[in-house]
């Protein structure tokens, strides 16, 4: 009985961990990964329809919930979503102006995209975890994760991004010779160093998008799985834990959502410095 119990509850962790996927498959051509294994083996040709699907949703009513607010802005009295969009405008320019150094008009609405957008899919944990997957296996879906932040792909994605964009205004602001001069003559000034210097340079570069996208996942993974974990519990701990967790978890939600905004913004504030 109790090893029927165990291999229950680590079908329901596996079951809830598995992204809805589509691709090639070796021997069956295109088709939905049934299995975790199956989903392995489409290896690159593979491709996380729910964690694409909630990152889309999200991003659009992003959009939409701010064009709502910009038609309906008024010099009177704001309405309540105005009133919290003009707080995330403020927010964001206080930040990008505290953080940000160089003169680029387009640092402070990515940023706003950025911090909006992560923020809506890291509150997609709140939902309880078995509402939204329940609802879509009655349709016939057999896997979904909703929230596309406890994918590695998307944070990384998400990530890479932002390491583009680097690179890019790196060259545009320091030229590409200026670009390459600084990677080999920091932080030692002398031509016999500059192997140290790109090794220590080009590393440091690199890991700029891997840290921001692992941190990212790592936080909400690992606050994926404890609500998984909960759910496991019996009816009456589920509710003494819950509650508290998911409070706990808005700060995360949030906190988050800031941290990748900022270094972000410093990162790119640090790409139109001249060194």
């Amino acid at each position: 009985m109790a090893a029927d119990n165990e291999i229950s509850a680590i079908y329901y962790i596996q079951h809830h961990l598995q992204n809805l996927t589509f691709g090639k498959h070796p021997d069956n051509g295109w088709s939905w990964a049934s299995t975790s294994q199956e989903a392995t083996e489409m290896g690159f040709w593979a491709i996380h329809v729910d964690t694409m699907g909630w990152s889309i949703a999200m991003g659009a009513l992003f959009i939409a919930l701010f064009r709502k607010a910009g038609k309906a802005a008024t010099t009177g009295v704001p309405g309540m979503l105005q009133n919290a969009v003009e707080m995330v405008f403020e927010f964001i320019e206080n930040l990008t102006r505290s953080t940000f150094h160089g003169k680029n008009p387009a640092i402070a609405p990515l940023a706003l995209t950025l911090f909006m957008w992560i923020l809506l899919m890291n509150s997609l944990k709140l939902i309880p975890v078995d509402y939204i997957p329940e609802m879509f296996g009655r349709l016939g879906v057999g896997y979904m994760k909703i929230v596309p932040t406890t994918d590695v792909n998307a944070t990384l994605g998400i990530a890479l991004g932002v390491f583009l964009l680097i690179i890019y205004y790196s060259c545009k602001v320091k030229g590409v010779g200026g670009f390459a001069k600084e990677l080999s003559l920091t932080p030692f000034n002398h031509w016999l160093l500059i192997p140290f210097n790109l090794v220590l340079e080009v590393v440091g570069l690199l890991v700029k998008p891997i840290s921001l996208g692992l941190r990212l996942f790592g936080n909400m993974f690992a606050g994926e799985v404890i609500f998984i974990l909960i759910a496991l519990l019996p009816f009456w701990a589920i509710w003494v834990l819950d509650v508290p967790w998911a409070i706990f978890h808005i700060l995360v939600v949030s906190l988050q959502a800031f941290i990748f905004t900022t270094l972000s913004i410093v990162y790119l504030s640090a790409a139109h410095e001249h060194h």
